[in-house]
């Protein structure tokens, strides 16, 4: 763990979690970037993710709008979380985003437009909205934004999977949630 600015310990961003040795300098250079809608005090708010080519969350940020400002903000706070920028980003096409990653990412960054090879991510968004449905929204903006930010490190931490359609056997998915959930115990113990 990490300490964060207000001092507390923190999980490692997850560009760093699930990652093998053999993959290091490689990590991240294909994001798929999409946000879905969160409700916060009876207003949708949009909740900005982006995962890597093996799935792996690069990074998730919460805005009350939906537009270029935002999108320049969210690849902003990617590039700090990952170290770099991209070699390529797919999206959905949604108006905003081609002048924002140009203007954040660079001119060299490949912007691919298609809903179909974002559907990866579309089904990444149903971890956070199962986990969100019951608590019926959320309270505050930031309140949101945290919880979101948590629920994907958590979630990423615990993920199995380093690979897209990776196989791994149940026995050994239950030894690795096992270790994972003994170094979280150990990890919030030293907090």
């Amino acid at each position: 763990m990490r300490p964060s600015e207000s001092g507390k310990r923190v999980l490692p961003p997850s560009s760093q979690i699930n990652c093998e040795p053999s993959d290091e300098g490689k990590e991240a250079r294909s994001w798929y970037v999409d946000e879905t809608y969160v409700n916060v005090k009876g207003k949708w708010c949009s909740l900005y993710r982006a995962i890597d080519r093996d799935g792996n969350v690069v990074d998730s940020m919460l805005s009350e709008k939906r537009d270029r400002e935002a999108a320049k903000r969210f690849f902003k706070q990617a590039v700090e979380v990952v170290g770099h920028a991209p070699e390529r980003v797919t999206t959905d096409g949604h108006d905003s985003y081609p002048r924002a990653i140009h203007e954040t990412l660079g001119s060299d960054v490949i912007h691919r437009c298609n809903p179909y090879l974002n559907n990866r991510l579309e089904q990444d968004h149903r971890g956070i909205k199962q986990r969100y449905y019951p608590m019926r929204g959320f309270g505050s903006v930031t309140s949101a934004s945290r919880f979101c930010r948590a629920f994907d490190e958590v979630r990423q931490f615990f993920r199995v999977r380093t690979t897209m359609k990776q196989k791994v056997s149940l026995v050994h998915q239950r030894d690795l949630f096992r270790q994972r959930l003994d170094a979280l115990k150990a990890m919030v113990a030293m907090a």
